[in-house]
């Protein structure tokens, strides 16, 4: 029995190994590198084609990704929406995409093959695995998913906790004399230590204005790679002053105020509610260890009572 067990791990081993293998590393056909180069084209124009390298890990992100693709192809939507929430959790990549969906299918093969080797490990009969397997397969489905969205909450509140001290720097930097291009780029170098999400988010915002994009494209480009609402509104803000003229100084001292003034008032909700949170492991774990404490001793004192009536 245990002969049969090795050898149907090692089988199941070896096969993985080898599909992996060869997920990773067959060769193309020549219609396909055709495809691809004039995707690349469409995409990036006819004059990035011959600088543009594909990384060793998006060219393997993409192969195993292929699979998951043919089975269950994401609509113009769904990819949009895939890359929107990627930019937000921080993954600006072109090729994140993939490699979201290379790790989903790795997670949807590997969990059920982990499970099916540990029944096998246990010498319990493979047909009672059958539900665990198929759990594992939805787990590999859901767990990517539930990362991603745990990355992207705590990702805004990052910037939503850092966006306040900015714009104090700001107030100063625009009170100083300097433009508002010049104090997103000033204010980005100065909070890169201490809010690094914030500082990557201001640079980009200085990196698309120096492209040639107007600075409303660069902000709303802004609000939509975070997707926090305070941004959003300071985008909305800074727009609104820039087309009708207002002073840009007094709107943001205005609006930093407010914010301040919030994300106290968030500190202090916080607060409150750690005392509602704390009910639960309270009543999970301490009040029965201090009843059997308290009670314990008189419990056994009635119990030896009652033996000897």
């Amino acid at each position: 029995m245990l002969l049969l067990i090795a050898v149907s791990t090692f089988v199941c081993g070896a096969f993985t190994v080898m599909g992996l293998y060869w997920l990773a590393f067959r060769t193309r056909s020549v219609a396909s590198e055709r495809l691809t180069q004039l995707e690349s084209q469409t995409i990036n124009g006819p004059d990035m084609v011959a600088t543009q390298e594909t990384s060793p890990v998006a060219a393997l992100a993409e192969r195993v990704a292929e699979p998951l693709n043919r089975l269950v192809p994401p609509s113009a939507a769904e990819a949009a929406k895939l890359r929107r929430q990627l930019m937000q959790a921080g993954f600006r990549s072109h090729d994140a995409p993939l490699t979201y969906r290379a790790i989903q299918l790795s997670s949807m093969v590997l969990l059920p093959l982990a499970v099916a080797g540990l029944y096998l490990v246990m010498a319990k009969p493979i047909s009672s695995a059958a539900l665990p397997i198929l759990l594992a397969f939805i787990g590999g489905f859901f767990i990517p998913r539930f990362i991603l969205r745990h990355m992207i909450k705590r990702r805004k509140l990052r910037i939503q906790w850092g966006l306040p001290d900015a714009l104090d720097l700001m107030v100063v930097c625009v009170e100083a004399g300097l433009g508002l291009n010049a104090s997103i780029v000033r204010v980005s170098e100065e909070i890169a230590d201490v809010h690094s999400d914030m500082s990557k988010e201001f640079g980009l915002v200085n990196l698309e204005i120096r492209v040639g994009r107007s600075r409303e494209e660069a902000l709303n480009n802004l609000a939509e790679r975070t997707g926090v609402e305070d941004l959003q509104s300071l985008v909305s803000m800074l727009i609104q002053a820039d087309r009708f003229g207002t002073s840009i100084t007094r709107a943001i001292r205005v609006y930093s105020d407010a914010l301040r003034t919030k994300r106290r008032q968030r500190a202090e909700q916080a607060a409150q509610m750690a005392a509602v949170k704390l009910l639960l492991p309270l009543a999970a774990f301490l009040f029965p260890t201090l009843f059997i404490a308290i009670l314990g001793p008189a419990a056994l004192n009635l119990m030896d009572a009652i033996r000897n009536m």
